[in-house]
């Protein structure tokens, strides 16, 4: 069962949009843009470097996405939830094609990316 709302769920997966990844390690936050796929109360996401190691520190992690025409929002979705790093290959693989395909990338791209599922504990959302 879902803690994303329907109509929440249906904008996060509406188009490819870039969401923020907010995560925290040793006291100091860190945003940064990324590519996902949302289905089903999950967010995927594929991701290296800093992203990477504060998920490993710390798992609460926030994300938010927010949709705009000309810098004037129309919605937006924050979501609050639990990360997962998952050290398998073929998972990994078959995510970053799902989420490529979603942003109209090869295949294959960003190889040196690792999988992180996050696990939504609440969601909030807003229509402008």
């Amino acid at each position: 069962m879902s803690n994303v709302p329907p109509e929440a769920e249906r904008l996060l997966e509406s188009e490819p949009l870039m969401a923020h990844l907010g995560t925290c390690a040793e006291g100091r936050p860190h945003v940064a843009p990324v590519w996902y796929r949302y289905a089903d109360g999950v967010v995927e996401i594929v991701t290296t470097g800093r992203k990477l190691a504060n998920i490993r520190k710390n798992p609460r992690v926030a994300i938010s996405v927010q949709n705009d025409e000309a810098g004037h929002a129309q919605w937006m979705v924050s979501l609050l939830g639990t990360a997962t790093v998952v050290d398998d290959e073929s998972e990994t693989a078959a995510a970053r094609r799902r989420i490529n395909e979603k942003y109209d990338a090869e295949s294959d791209a960003y190889a040196e990316n690792t999988l992180v599922r996050i696990e939504v504990g609440s969601a909030t959302y807003q229509t402008y």
